[in-house]
């Protein structure tokens, strides 16, 4: 069974755990009810392998120095969470193709000659869980993404790796979706465009994408005039123990189906842990404990 307390913050970032253990954790701020602990540790017991997983709390001032600190030390690898993911693609000296186009990176490890070596794994995260997990098809539909933040940039290659007939942005500050639009017109030769909310007036799409974070607010932006195609998905990136108001929208709009991050999570998770450990762990029946302790 998952449990939340099973590898929490500890006071120090020394790289080995107890008996030598190699030592992973997530830093981010807040970081309390991170559940990262509780998914890589039923991962490792997927393996019978022997390792912690440490959520830290990390303040802004100190976060490099943070990092520096828990490599020195012998860490294994570490997850990198809001705010901090564009300041851990900066400080690495290697960088995957997807860390580069989104500018930011939820994944670090140490090179063999010394340095960081930086990744993103929530783009392949949202994907899988789409298409394995829900089943749904992303070629040759009409995409649409809500909001232009570091959230949305992380995704939008792997989305556009699926091939999408188009797929627009969309935020309230209109410019910085169209200045997202343009940084990645040239992937994949698929239709992309950028604007604000009436920019979408009366448009029809086959998947909707929820990128901000309104629904974490208990909000939901109004989408005016937007249509939904027969086979619509609605998908998003948060997620929480009740559907989100994102969800119950695309459900009143009768949408084909609808799904919250939740899977996400586990799915970035896992690739995370194939990248340290090269190992592909099983991730359904992690999501629905995690669904059962979310909902009891």
């Amino acid at each position: 069974m998952l449990n939340p307390a099973e590898g929490r913050a500890d006071a120090e970032d020394n790289g080995m755990g107890d008996e030598g253990r190699p030592v992973y954790a997530v830093f981010g701020n807040p970081i309390k009810h991170s559940k990262s602990p509780a998914i890589h540790l039923e991962f490792a017991r997927q393996f019978n392998d022997q390792l912690t997983y440490r959520a830290l709390s990390v303040e802004p001032q100190d976060f490099e120095a943070r990092v520096h600190a828990f490599f020195d030390g012998g860490a294994a690898g570490l997850n990198i969470t809001m705010p901090f993911k564009e300041r851990a693609f900066a400080m690495a000296d290697e960088v995957s193709d997807r860390a580069a186009r989104a500018r930011a990176a939820n994944w670090l490890a140490p090179l063999p000659g010394g340095g960081l070596r930086a990744d993103t794994t929530d783009g392949v995260g949202m994907v899988r869980d789409m298409v394995a997990n829900h089943g749904w098809t992303l070629a040759g539909r009409r995409a649409l993404v809500i909001g232009a933040g570091g959230a949305v940039r992380g995704v939008l290659q792997p989305l556009l790796r699926e091939s999408p007939t188009s797929l627009t942005v969309v935020n309230r500050t209109a410019e910085r979706a169209e200045q997202l639009a343009a940084d990645f017109s040239s992937d994949n030769n698929v239709a992309i465009s950028g604007g604000g909310f009436e920019s979408i007036e009366g448009e029809t799409f086959d998947l909707i994408i929820n990128g901000t974070g309104a629904s974490l607010k208990g909000e939901m932006l109004a989408l005016p005039g937007v249509q939904l195609s027969d086979r619509c998905c609605c998908y998003d990136m948060g997620y929480g123990s009740e559907p989100t108001p994102f969800m119950r929208w695309g459900a009143s709009q009768a949408a084909w189906a609808v799904a919250d991050g939740l899977g996400m999570l586990v799915e970035q998770a896992a690739e995370s842990f194939y990248l340290w450990r090269g190992k592909r762990p099983e991730t359904t029946s992690v999501i629905q404990l995690l669904r059962q302790q979310m909902e009891s």
